[in-house]
Formats: C-alpha cells, sequence, structure tokens
C-alpha cells in the first residue's frame, strides 16, 4: 500500500481526500499542526508528501524546506495561494509539483501516480547502477596466495602464464606489447621472441576458455600486442 503523508489544516478537506485515495489503495496519514507532521515524517516513511502552505505555526514554504533537507520523498503543494511567487519560492524550496486549490481529486491522484512512478523509475536506475558499480570481475588475482581466479575458481597456470597474466590485469583496459611483457615478466627470459610470447598467451587463453577469433577477454591488437579486458 502506498503511504502518503498530508500536512493540511483543513480537517474537511483531509477527510475527502483521504477518502477518494483510499479507494486507490493509498493511506493517507494527517497532519494537521506542521511540526506534527515533520516529527511524523522523520519517524515514519512515506511515499509521497501532500503539503498545503498556509498552516498554523509556520508557514509551509518553510516546511517544504525542512523536508527536503531531510528527506528523498516527493512533494506536492496543495494549496490556495496562487500568486506566481508562490509557486516559483515552493519549487525552489524542493517541492516537486504546484497543485491550486480547488481541484478534482483526481487530478490529485493523477499527480500522485506520475511522481511515484518517476521516483520508482529513478529508484530502480540507482540500484541497477550500485549493482554494476559493484559487481566482480571474472579475473582476479591474489598476490599474497599466488593465485589468479576465474569466476572463483583458481587457474592452473606455469610462472609464465602467471606473470603475463598478472600484468595484463594490471594494465588492464590497455594495449601491451610483446616487449612490455619481455621486459616486465620476471619468468620471462630476455631472450625470448615475440613467438614464444604468442604461445603463453594462447595457453592462457585456452585455461580462461577464451575463443581467439572472439574473445571474451583477451584481444590481440593488430600492429601492436594485446589487451585484457573484462
Amino acid at each position: 500500500m502506498i503511504k502518503i503523508l498530508m500536512i493540511e489544516d483543513d480537517l474537511e478537506l483531509a477527510e475527502i481526500l483521504t477518502e477518494f485515495l483510499a479507494k486507490s489503495d493509498m493511506d493517507v496519514t494527517t497532519a494537521e499542526e506542521p511540526y506534527i507532521g515533520l516529527s511524523t515524517l522523520n519517524v515514519e516513511k512515506f511515499d509521497l508528501v501532500i503539503l498545503d502552505l498556509t498552516l498554523p505555526g509556520l508557514d509551509g514554504l518553510e516546511v517544504c524546506k525542512e523536508i527536503r533537507k531531510r528527506h528523498d520523498v516527493p512533494i506536492i503543494i496543495s494549496s490556495a495561494r496562487h500568486d506566481i511567487t508562490d509557486k516559483v519560492n515552493a519549487l525552489d524550496n524542493g517541492a516537486d509539483d504546484y497543485l491550486p486549490k480547488p481541484y478534482d481529486p483526481q487530478e490529485l491522484l493523477a499527480r500522485i501516480k506520475s511522481h511515484l512512478r518517476r521516483q520508482s523509475a529513478v529508484s530502480g536506475a540507482n540500484l541497477s547502477g550500485a549493482k554494476e558499480s559493484v559487481r566482480e570481475k571474472d579475473i582476479a588475482v591474489d598476490d599474497f596466495k599466488h593465485v589468479i581466479t576465474l569466476k572463483g575458481e583458481p587457474l592452473n597456470l606455469t610462472a609464465a602464464e602467471y606473470d603475463i597474466l598478472k600484468y595484463m590485469l594490471q594494465k588492464e583496459g590497455g594495449a601491451i606489447t610483446r616487449e612490455e611483457f619481455i621486459y616486465n615478466c620476471a619468468s620471462i627470459n630476455e631472450d625470448s621472441t615475440n613467438k614464444s610470447i604468442d604461445v603463453i598467451i594462447g595457453r592462457i587463453r585456452g585455461k580462461l576458455g577464451d575463443d581467439p577469433k572472439e574473445p571474451k577477454y583477451i584481444h590481440a591488437i593488430r600492429g601492436i600486442g594485446y589487451k585484457l579486458v573484462q
């Protein structure tokens, strides 16, 4: 059920809107006083706030500002104040929408649904981005254990294969010449030929299950050498 906080001192209007929104599976909590509304929002989670501007004790614009400081919740202003300055100030202070009274409850419902859809889409995108950012890579090196793993499983590598694959992981995404492997991998003899590097790379590909024609991890860079991507 959708939970909505309505900060509204017109209790008759609040009751009408509460009954209407309940038909759309929306549970409305009404706070007649602005400070009670702010306190309620601090202890309960709501999906959206409907806020009047003309409130006892604290102007609705200040309430809007306080809500936005602490909460990332959609705010719809429901107010009899039609002045353009109030509308601009409300939006500048964090409101997401402004609905001048009087209005048809169906319009309020449509706007609520619109903001909830938008909020859901943003949350979904953020969650997807977070999952992507923490995605573990297929190939990882543990220097302390002197082991390289593929999807968590250790690879059975020779010293030369280990050094070359480790160096590729260090330079991940960048092109590496065959000469670089020779000079930077301790287990590779300085007299090694480019062909011998190609042979070792071929063996590593086999252990990674990498198809040289359609590689997933180790890509040949024509005229240069290789690069590793994952």
